[in-house]
Order: C-alpha cells, then structure tokens, then sequence
C-alpha cells in the first residue's frame, strides 16, 4: 500500500460511499490523470479508473505536502466518465 493517511472527512466519505481503499491506493500509486488544484498548491487530485466498478473514475484528493500524503476526500466523478482512457 502507498504511504498515505486519511482525513476524517475521507473516512467518512469512503465508508458512506462504499469506496474501497485498495482503489484508493492504486489511484495514489498509479493515477490514470493528475490534476492540480484550483485553489491550494497543496492538492492534487488523482483519477484513476475502477474497472471493478463499471469502470467509474475515482478523484481522490491528495495533501501532496504532508509527510504522509493526507487524503482529503475521494469520489467517484460522474463527469469524468468516459473521459479517460
């Protein structure tokens, strides 16, 4: 597993949203498409495709600055369906 730890509100998240956290590592680890942030230099968001799930992309949002990488949030983006290859 990637080195990363997960806010509250990413484990919140993850448990209501039934997000798996080995999805969350493979898209720390090997991102299909990374995306600053628009507001903070800190925040990357990570796409990664989930075959597993219907292939859905998942944004999970990275504290890039913070040793360990801190997961702020993660989400299956329904805009980004099909965008990604």
């Amino acid at each position: 597993m990637s080195n990363f730890i997960l806010s509250e509100h990413a484990k919140k998240v993850i448990t209501e949203r039934k997000i798996d956290v080995k999805w969350i590592d493979q898209a720390c680890r090997k991102p299909d498409h990374v995306d600053n942030d628009k507001k903070s230099i800190n925040l990357e968001h990570r796409l990664k495709i989930i075959t597993d799930y219907d292939n859905r992309v998942l944004r999970v949002v990275c504290n890039v600055e913070s040793d360990p990488i801190t997961i702020v949030t993660a989400f299956f983006d329904r805009r980004m369906k099909g965008e990604l290859k």
